[in-house]
């Protein structure tokens, strides 16, 4: 997913998806840029039905997360099963999950430069969560898990900037985190409107 393809993401969905690191939080990120939608017609008003809302919205939280619809499908089923279990809310426990995964704890922690450099470590081997070596980025962690990051590659894929994200779900020493509990509903970003996505799975 090159540059501008992230970026034209981030101005379609008509909020910051996260997707560049560094500069997605500076004002060279494409929603600061340009608030229009991409395309010819992007500084037209978006005349959305309510299929269109719970689409957009769907396509935002994946690609927020990035992720491909099969295991963001998958992750939504077991966010079901798990809220009948527990009688939870289901849009809550499913954003638990998303949040839980390896690779988007390594960046809210603070320990890769960006989403898709957390995914890289994951994938090349470079992680490991209670001592063994996991290759799978959406890897659900549980309470209690450290995760630890190679020595000889934490210095490539740390950030250069502070994350204007304050994880207090994670604790964080160097190259290692642990992963406290899943993050309460207003810890996780509040333009997210997860009822559109339960809406557009449960059609």
């Amino acid at each position: 997913m090159v540059v501008y393809k992230k970026e034209k993401l981030s101005r379609r969905a008509g909020k910051n998806l996260l997707l560049k690191g560094s500069r997605s939080f500076s004002d060279k990120s494409g929603v600061k840029r340009r608030t229009s939608r991409p395309g010819q017609h992007g500084n037209r008003p978006a005349r959305l039905t309510e299929y269109g809302k719970q689409l957009r919205e769907k396509q935002a939280v994946k690609a927020m997360y990035l992720l491909r619809e099969a295991r963001f499908k998958n992750l939504f089923n077991k966010a079901l099963e798990i809220a009948e279990r527990t009688k939870g809310n289901k849009g809550h426990v499913f954003l638990q999950l998303l949040e839980s995964m390896l690779f988007i704890v390594l960046y809210r922690a603070g320990l890769a430069k960006s989403k898709s450099a957390a995914r890289q470590l994951v994938v090349h081997g470079h992680v490991k969560v209670n001592g063994v070596r996991v290759r799978s980025p959406t890897y659900i962690l549980k309470p209690g898990d450290q995760i630890e990051v190679s020595d000889k590659v934490f210095d490539k894929y740390k950030p250069d900037y502070d994350l204007s994200y304050n994880a207090s779900w994670i604790e964080v020493s160097k190259n290692t985190c642990k992963f406290i509990r899943p993050p309460e509903r207003d810890e996780i970003r509040k333009d997210i409107d997860e009822s559109l996505v339960i809406a557009w799975y449960t059609r």
